[in-house]
């Protein structure tokens, strides 16, 4: 068996209904990871990140005979993980009760930043990220890196659009706290 960077998505969906065990191995080690990263920039935990991947790739074999994929199959994968992800944020009915947090987190965050002015600034802006209040993390990473809009958020999340909107003018704020020295070179 050639190594999993030589199988094409081709190859591995044209094995899924002939040999589901070796075409979801193959799936596997060639999207884990990058579905762990999926997961991580919407909720930043490990665990329940690779636990989230690895049911993505649990129910694409109990669905091998029926799944059609019609899209590129990183696509696929990543949107069965982000809407795992949501699935998983309400069904544990995660709280958003950060709000009384929130002039002590920005301040926090500037310190933070100042701390760290000698790594460079995308890792700056991923603390920054991972330290927003969970509510904010979630909208500003849905809108940022899943590219949904404010009526997506708030259908996936069942919050209103204006929830959506002032929670992401409340991360770009804090973010633009925690970041502003490092972009004015202070």
């Amino acid at each position: 068996m050639a190594p999993e960077h030589e199988h094409s998505d081709q190859h591995i969906l044209g094995l899924l209904s002939t040999n589901g065990e070796q075409a979801v191995e193959l799936m596997f080690r060639k999207y884990y990871g990058f579905l762990c990263q999926t997961v991580l920039k919407v909720l930043p935990d490990g665990q329940v990140a690779e636990d989230l991947s690895q049911e993505v790739f649990f129910d694409v074999w109990k669905k091998r005979n029926e799944i059609s994929i019609s899209a590129s199959l990183g696509a696929y994968l990543r949107r069965a993980a982000i809407n795992k992800t949501l699935n998983y944020v309400r069904d544990r009915k995660i709280r958003w009760d950060d709000e009384d947090k929130l002039p002590l987190m920005a301040s926090n965050l500037a310190s933070v930043a100042q701390e760290l002015e000698g790594e460079d600034l995308q890792k700056i802006i991923q603390r920054a990220i991972d330290s927003l209040p969970e509510r904010c993390r979630l909208v500003f990473s849905l809108s940022r890196f899943e590219e949904m809009s404010y009526q997506q958020i708030a259908d996936e999340l069942e919050i209103s659009i204006k929830t959506v909107e002032n929670q992401m003018t409340k991360a770009l704020k804090m973010l633009k706290t925690a970041i502003g020295p490092f972009l004015k070179g202070e």
